[in-house]
């Protein structure tokens, strides 16, 4: 069975007339305030939430500040 490739544009959508787009234009901003960090696998499975990751930080933070307090 063949597909047609059905354009389901209308006609007055003309992209010729589009001029001085910049691809990514805003991506740095994007970025600069964006913070996404790749967990490996392992550890992945070790959280089951976003929430839970951050929980879990926020008291290994909160241990190593007052390790830092007790140590000097």
């Amino acid at each position: 069975m063949k597909k047609k490739n059905k354009d389901d544009l209308r006609p007055e959508y003309d992209f010729s007339r589009l001029k001085g787009g910049v691809r990514g234009k805003y991506a740095a901003r994007y970025q600069s305030s964006t913070n996404l960090v790749h967990l490996d696998p392992d550890v992945a499975r070790a959280f089951d939430s976003e929430e839970s990751v951050n929980t879990t930080l926020r008291s290994l933070i909160k241990l190593a500040k007052a390790k830092l307090t007790h140590s000097h």
